[in-house]
């Protein structure tokens, strides 16, 4: 007999003071049927799929890029501004990433928990049908550790953000003292995060087996997880607390690890990018591919979020000359002057505004391809016209909600939609990627053992693709000159897909990149001129966001540095 139950669902949403905590979803299906069946366990696993944000528009409708040095997001009214100007605080966080990483992992907690009791004694007891569960029982297992990686994922942002958080492995009950719940140190957070990496990459295959199986958690996926927080771990901010000491009481077990060794840390980083690399990564030599609609299916892609076909994307950030378009993520004079200028095919050098040559055409040929792939500028061809970012051009910054840099995105941009009739393609966030890999590689090698061999070869694969072919790494050198190699390569390389608001914190450089001006060009009779476009504003205790303050008044936690 079917019965209807109540189910209660806490999507850790208890942690903002004015929510209602208990949400019921009224369903005829037995909680048998709910909690333990087959089908149902699949289902749910998937949904665990479904809560990896969406980051290109996951802020405000921007992207956590316009809150760097590489992009200002048009819309003045978006709470992206707030990172910029400084106006946010423990009340009122652009980025809700508390909320969403809890409701996340809250789903992957429910379905751990359940699956442990899948109901397979049909098959189990049946030895005509031996295979069968077989089958099912090793998916569900395979589905298990798939939703643990992604757990461990959820948390790695978590800790990216806030430092130490509370680990919450199972499903909170509704008569839980949510008092007792404390948060754990960084080292405890990190630790978990890594184990549960190497008990999925123990079990789950090591690539997609199957086309259908594109965009599940892997063995490679897990590993990179690992070798991402590894590079955290031995990057300065997780190892120098002293930005905290202005604060006060910094509580700097959940803001640093404990005092240890670097180079071993800086050496585990290493070898575990080379785990992932000898696993067999490979490099797409176009590099525009990777960012196109067909992407989810490159090999390069070791984990990302495939979305609903839209197109959103391109209404936000074609330029503003095309019809229905709203003006979004625009890219700064900052970012365009980090692409090198190629003086021939084994030297390159930074791009010169003094350089009246360079400065005439500052996009000619001899600058990095990633530049044009990436960015759309004056002059670019797209979409069968030229674009005019002249001041009184069609896309230029007399036209309503036109880009305020003088620029405008490319890359993700599907060129061939028609935003009248509707047309919409697929868009693919990629998380990680081979190339990330072996940037980390490079710079953890570099960190730890200078002049190894490997850091050039890996730095290399980077800008040695068929379309890139940029100057290799140059042999003699410095170990600080190597490192601002591989910061401006892993800049360039990995333009607006969500690392650079992350990476600056890690190398703690963040105040001299945000706290500089934003800066544009003016575009006059073709005539650029390159200018401050808006002062912004870092403070240290910006390495990492605010706990939100109602869940540090309820639970009585200690705030993060410089946010009480």
């Amino acid at each position: 007999m079917k019965i209807t139950t109540i189910f209660w669902f806490l999507p850790l949403v208890f942690f903002t003071s004015c929510q209602d905590l208990d949400k019921e979803v009224i369903t005829t299906l037995t909680e048998n049927d709910v909690s333990t069946s087959y089908e149902m366990l699949k289902s749910n696993a998937m949904s665990v799929y479904e809560t990896i944000p969406n980051e290109f528009t996951n802020v405000g409708n921007a992207m956590l890029c316009s809150a760097t040095d590489d992009a200002e997001f048009t819309n003045p009214s978006s709470v992206i501004q707030r990172f910029n100007t400084g106006g946010w605080n423990a009340y009122s966080i652009p980025d809700d990433a508390w909320n969403q990483y809890y409701t996340a992992i809250r789903k992957a907690n429910l379905f751990l928990s359940n699956v442990q009791h899948a109901n397979l004694e049909y098959y189990r007891t049946n030895p005509n049908l031996t295979a069968e569960y077989n089958r099912r029982s090793n998916e569900l297992k395979q589905r298990s550790y798939e939703v643990r990686f992604l757990r461990a994922f959820f948390y790695f942002e978590l800790i990216k953000r806030y430092g130490g958080v509370p680990l919450i492995t199972t499903p909170l009950k509704t008569d839980e003292d949510y008092s007792k719940i404390k948060r754990d140190s960084l080292v405890t957070c990190a630790n978990f995060i890594t184990a549960e990496c190497d008990s999925a990459a123990s079990v789950l295959t090591l690539k997609p087996a199957t086309t259908a199986e594109l965009g599940r958690a892997t063995k490679v996926a897990a590993l990179a997880l690992k070798s991402q927080v590894l590079l955290f771990e031995a990057s300065d901010l997780w190892n120098d607390p002293s930005w905290a000491n202005a604060y006060g009481n910094a509580h700097t077990e959940f803001i640093s690890l404990p005092t240890g060794d670097r180079a071993k840390r800086w050496k585990d980083a290493a070898d575990a990018a080379l785990v992932v690399i000898n696993t067999g990564l490979t490099m797409e030599v176009e590099y525009q591919v990777l960012f196109n609609s067909k992407n989810y299916n490159s090999k390069e892609v070791i984990f990302c979020r495939r979305n609903e076909p839209s197109n959103d994307f391109e209404r936000l950030n074609y330029p503003i000359g095309f019809d229905i378009v709203q003006g979004g993520n625009t890219p700064s004079q900052n970012l365009v002057d980090a692409y090198e200028v190629k003086t021939s095919t084994t030297v390159s050098s930074p791009f010169d505004w003094n350089d009246p040559v360079q400065a005439a055409n500052p996009y000619g040929t001899t600058r990095d391809k990633r530049l044009g792939y990436t960015i759309i500028n004056n002059g670019s061809q797209f979409k069968g016209r030229t674009i005019d970012c002249n001041t009184s051009g069609k896309d230029g910054s007399g036209v309503k909600n036109a880009s305020r840099t003088g620029y405008y995105l490319k890359k993700y941009s599907d060129a061939n939609l028609d935003l009248l009739l509707g047309t919409t393609s697929v868009h693919t966030w990629i998380y990680i990627r081979s190339a990330e890999i072996y940037l980390n590689y490079a710079e953890a090698l570099n960190e730890y053992a200078p002049g190894n061999a490997a850091i050039k070869a890996n730095y290399d694969k980077t800008r040695n693709r068929l379309t890139v072919k940029m100057p290799l790494l140059a042999s003699g050198l410095s170990q600080d000159m190597v490192r601002q190699k591989i910061r401006n390569e892993r800049r360039v390389e990995l333009a607006f897909e969500g690392k650079r608001f992350f990476d600056v914190r890690r190398w703690m450089i963040a105040p001299s990149t945000q706290n500089v001006p934003l800066r544009a060009v003016k575009i006059e009779n073709n005539v650029y001129a390159p200018y401050n476009l808006e002062n912004r504003v870092f403070e240290p205790k910006m390495y990492f966001y605010p706990i939100p303050q109602g869940d540090i008044i309820k639970m009585k936690w200690a705030q993060n540095p410089g946010w009480n």
